[in-house]
């Protein structure tokens, strides 16, 4: 028999090198995408409840299935009003983006004493009067934005608080959007609506330091090896005298940021009751304010903080009318 080429294919995905642990629990969005609709936020942010099973009419045209039921899986989001507390205005240079000023609402909420950086006192009027005397230099406007812990099954007080774009419209448009929301809730039916796709950002669920068979899916080794049986054979040849970044290594598995792009919001609710299933979601309990559910699944535990975008690249054939629901399973998730 002559030579066989032995066929060893790279193990695990070098897409998302260095798999470093997040900053922190809350995901960062590096893009905002452009939008034709008139001023409106580009993001929102709700808290992970769990997943459950939905059956609805499928909507898509070219699906062979076009029409008929079909089960399929399902997350909840539980999305309390967000608070707008702040509004910052940004110029525009060769170098990027820079902060102008930003105005801050009169009365925050009690819990924003648990923040620090937010002023005490903070003068509204002027700093809203410097944004309109410099309207022509303002490039884009963000919002600060907050959520609201204490009205979920988050066991925490402390809001989570975030930049989200102002899209749509002209500078002029976005600055009165922006004035008119300032120190106001906004909840998930003014941002989103049925039907349409979003992006999902948000911290998967940590599994601390892992080796390289869980980490990399490396093959393991015979019982006969000379060393380990969990680990790699070989760490690379002689030459480069170094150890390249393609060698599977020990480390840091879970808690990264990613971003799941075009998940589609079957429904948007206002009583949790409607989604909650008997004894609750699993470590997280019953949805008490207004929810989101998504198609499919998304990064995360239960309790993790959700952020949601306007979709950078949305596709090409998109079904403005929301999908008619025929059933919601609300069965025990306990495993009895």
């Amino acid at each position: 028999m002559g030579h066989r080429k032995k066929h060893a294919p790279k193990r695990g995905s070098l897409a998302y090198l260095p798999r470093g642990r997040a900053a922190r629990p809350i995901g960062r969005i590096r893009h905002w995408p452009e939008v034709d609709d008139g001023p409106v936020l580009l993001g929102f942010a709700g808290y992970k409840a769990g997943m459950t099973h939905t059956i609805m009419v499928e909507d898509k045209p070219r699906s062979p299935i076009y029409g008929q039921e079909v089960t399929y899986p399902v997350t909840i989001i539980d999305t309390p009003p967000m608070f707008i507390c702040a509004v910052r205005a940004y110029t525009k240079d060769e170098y990027g983006l820079k902060t102008l000023t930003e105005a801050w609402a009169k009365s925050l909420p009690k819990d924003f004493k648990r923040l620090k950086g937010a002023p005490k006192d903070p003068n509204t009027e002027e700093a809203l009067k410097k944004i309109q005397e410099n309207l022509k230099e303002v490039a884009e406007f963000r919002v600060i934005a907050a959520t609201q812990p204490r009205m979920v099954g988050v066991p925490k007080k402390k809001p989570d608080i975030m930049e989200i774009k102002v899209g749509g419209g002209s500078i002029k448009e976005q600055f009165e959007y922006v004035k008119k929301i300032l120190g106001k809730t906004v909840s998930v039916k003014e941002v989103f609506k049925e039907g349409q796709f979003v992006d999902v950002v948000a911290i998967t669920k940590g599994k601390g330091w892992q080796g390289v068979v869980k980490r990399w899916g490396v093959k393991i080794l015979s019982h006969k090896a000379r060393k380990t049986k969990r680990g790699i054979a070989a760490l690379g040849p002689w030459k480069p005298p170094r150890v390249l970044y393609t060698v599977p290594r020990p480390g840091q598995m879970g808690y990264h940021q990613r971003t799941e792009f075009n998940k589609r919001i079957l429904k948007i609710g206002e009583n949790g009751e409607e989604v909650t299933p008997k004894g609750g979601f699993l470590r997280y309990g019953s949805v008490r304010s207004m929810y989101l559910m998504l198609k499919g699944s998304i990064p995360g535990p239960a309790k993790r903080l959700i952020r949601l975008r306007y979709p950078v690249r949305p596709p090409k054939e998109v079904g403005e009318a929301p999908p008619e629901i025929t059933y919601i399973s609300l069965e025990s998730l306990q495993g009895v």
